[in-house]
């Protein structure tokens, strides 16, 4: 093995222990990495590829660079391989933009073709992908499959020419180049095919047919499934030579891959589809393969979702937390340097962060139906009504406002802000699909579910109030009309949308007991159905709400306060002293247990319902009013669920989810110690 110093450089290398040894024993991780490359040299004239290497820049720090390698034989006077010759130039920071551009598009097609279940428009994809990505002139994908000859591959998908330009030519021949071709695990390229040895020897023909696409540079990509099982090849080619590199190499092993997963899923989806439409005739011989296909189903499907909700969570809250973790690490920067002046805007940035984190925590919550919500008797109509004012600002002057209400409404047991919620979600969304103007209606009007209804809608019988939000919007493809109500998913451009507005409705309105049921026609609208139970009890007055202000506590009225966090615990019980409460502490239930004993006159005990120690804060509630039935329980929780248990709420008590404005939680303590 020899090299020189710059080769040496760029690999880690050192003279000595190496130079004059074997490159197997002197480099075993080098050696192992292109001996694979090696081998095939009998089949293209070089082996080259890409790497990324870390090396000093001009600048004195480390950079990350793309270097082009070339593995060359050494031929001796025989013509025998005697040794192999490296060679290595770095590329341009033009090609390591283009290089990433290329992954950051591989990337784009993996996600496209994994959420398509059409096989026919995967391969499509792939085909065109395949082009772009190795700037091929054009590209044919062809299925492993065979006539009863045995002789001829079919050609399934085209990119970058018309299919016309084959229409007059038989399928391809198992030539012994296309055999290989076909046969082989590995991708073979050719800087030109007509200089390759195998090229032309199957009589009739020699070569390609007169009228054949000009093809000089080649490429073979095979696809194969997870089992190794041939699944076809994507063939790429261009009529200038030496057009195809090691880094389009690279790229289409990794969309071969993509392509294969993508395509078996599809597959398998189809073969469920196809046994679903049969099932009655076929029961008997298909029951354990219809099983297991809708049991690897479930699966994907579950994943597919984890993983949507996984990536739209990170990118979300990494934004949120960026925005508080820099306002706080701000502040204390000019907090070291002794400056107090302008703290407040990075106080606010941080809070502004928070609020938004809590709002999308409580959307998220609503989609998956774990919301810890406030249901009481509301007056619908009333609540449209009032919330008329803020939609009609949301939507803009270009479109026509119209609430239809009947005199009088059902009451319906909801949570009035998370309905206003909803509401507002409804009619930006149908904003966004009139963006030249349009009319927007609100119609609620009284239903009663029959049998046939009732089972379609998975709700009981009963009486309904319906709320119709209509627009005038170009409507909803009938292709995706299934997918509105998943997580993340949207059609708006990057920036313009989360994806949870429609899944937040269907959630909140779900874990009230209703239904949404959507009804659209492309190019006149989409009409937009709310059933909720009706309520027999009449509405609640509306609150007129306190924003800001601390409330202030009466002679005499203690609290205690129980949490296991003290960076939770600490700013409550300060908040509660600043406006007057006596206030106690405890970190846990025994403690809290301790504390009720021994000091008399606590009216109201604020309980973290996830609390360790064995007793939670729902037990430490039962065994204290127990003592003392005339307390009050405030439960504060991060965990949604804890709260929903499904048990009703006794007189005196009460939830509020974390995080919460202190200025909030003080408003409830004082409400429930004077209610």
């Amino acid at each position: 093995m020899l090299f020189n110093g710059a080769w040496g450089e760029l690999h880690g290398m050192q003279p000595e222990g190496a130079l004059g040894h074997p490159a197997d024993e002197a480099w075993p991780e080098g050696w192992a990495e292109r001996a694979p490359r090696l081998r095939r040299l009998h089949e293209q004239q070089r082996a080259g590829f890409e790497r990324l290497h870390i090396k000093l820049g001009a600048s004195g720090r480390q950079e990350e660079m793309l270097w082009h390698h070339d593995i060359i034989p050494v031929l001796d006077e025989r013509g025998r391989v005697a040794g192999f010759f490296e060679q290595a130039h770095e590329l341009s920071s033009q090609a390591l933009q283009e290089h990433r551009r290329a992954l950051e598009s591989l990337n784009y097609i993996a996600t496209a073709t994994i959420a398509e279940k059409d096989p026919e428009k995967i391969l499509q994809m792939v085909t065109d992908a395949g082009v772009e990505l190795s700037r091929a002139a054009f590209g044919a994908f062809f299925y492993h499959v065979v006539n009863e000859a045995g002789e001829r591959m079919m050609l399934y998908t085209l990119s970058g020419a018309p299919r016309a330009a084959f229409a007059h030519f038989p399928m391809p021949r198992r030539t012994i180049l296309l055999s290989e071709t076909f046969e082989s695990a590995a991708i073979i390229r050719l800087d030109d095919i007509t200089a390759d040895p195998r090229y032309g020897l199957n009589l009739p023909l020699s070569g390609m047919p007169k009228g054949h696409l000009p093809v000089s540079s080649y490429m073979a990509v095979p696809v194969a499934s997870r089992e190794g099982r041939p699944i076809g090849t994507l063939l790429l080619g261009h009529p200038a030579r030496a057009r195809f590199t090691a880094r389009h190499e690279e790229l289409m092993r990794g969309l071969a891959a993509q392509a294969a997963i993508a395509i078996e899923n599809a597959r398998l989806i189809q073969r469920v589809r196809e046994a679903n439409e049969t099932l009655e005739q076929r029961v008997a011989a298909s029951t354990k393969e219809l099983t297991e296909a809708h049991e690897a189903l479930r699966q994907a499907q579950k994943m597919e979702a984890v993983g949507q909700l996984t990536g739209g969570i990170a990118h979300d809250f990494n934004n949120l937390l960026q925005g508080i973790s820099g306002s706080l690490e701000l502040l204390g920067r000019r907090l070291e340097q002794g400056q107090t002046q302008g703290l407040e805007r990075f106080l606010r940035g941080a809070q502004d962060s928070a609020q938004r984190a809590a709002s999308l925590t409580q959307r998220l919550l609503a989609f998956s139906r774990r919301q810890t919500l406030d249901p009481r008797p509301v007056d619908a109509g009333r609540l449209v009504k009032g919330v008329s004012d803020l939609i009609q600002r949301a939507v803009g002057p270009a479109i026509t406002l119209d609430v239809m209400v009947p005199e009088e409404c059902c009451a319906v047991l909801v949570d009035a802000v998370q309905l206003e919620n909803a509401l507002l979600n409804l009619s930006i969304n149908a904003r966004d699909a009139m963006p030249n103007g349009g009319r927007l209606s609100f119609e609620i009007t009284h239903q009663r579910l029959d049998a046939e209804k009732a089972r379609e809608f998975d709700l009981p019988l009963g009486k309904y109030l319906s709320i119709c939000v209509t627009d005038t919007g170009f409507g909803i493809p009938k292709d995706i009309l299934g997918r509105i109500f998943d997580p993340f998913f949207t059609t708006k451009p990057v920036g313009q949308g989360t994806g949870l507005g429609l899944s937040m409705v269907h959630g909140f309105v779900r874990q009230s007991g209703g239904h949404v049921d959507v009804q659209s026609m492309p190019g006149l609208g989409t009409r937009v159905f709310v059933y909720l139970p009706c309520h027999t009890g009449e509405a609640a007055p509306e609150m007129e709400p306190v924003a800001g202000r601390l409330p202030r506590a009466r002679r005499g009225e203690r609290v205690l306060v129980v949490d296991d966090e003290v960076m939770v615990r600490a700013p409550i019980v300060e908040m509660l002293r600043e406006a007057g409460f006596e206030v106690l502490e405890a970190e846990h239930a025994s403690a809290a247990q301790s504390v009720l004993r021994e000091q008399k006159g606590v009216r109201l005990l604020v309980a973290d319902l996830g609390l360790p120690g064995g007793v939670d804060g729902q037990e430490l509630a039962v065994l204290a009013r127990a003592a003392d039935p005339t307390l009050k329980v405030l439960f504060i929780t991060g965990y949604a669920e804890q709260a929903l248990s499904g048990q009703e709420l006794e007189p005196g008590m009460a939830v509020i989810a974390k995080p919460f404005a202190m200025t909030d939680l003080a408003q409830t303590i004082c409400e429930m110690l004077r209610g």
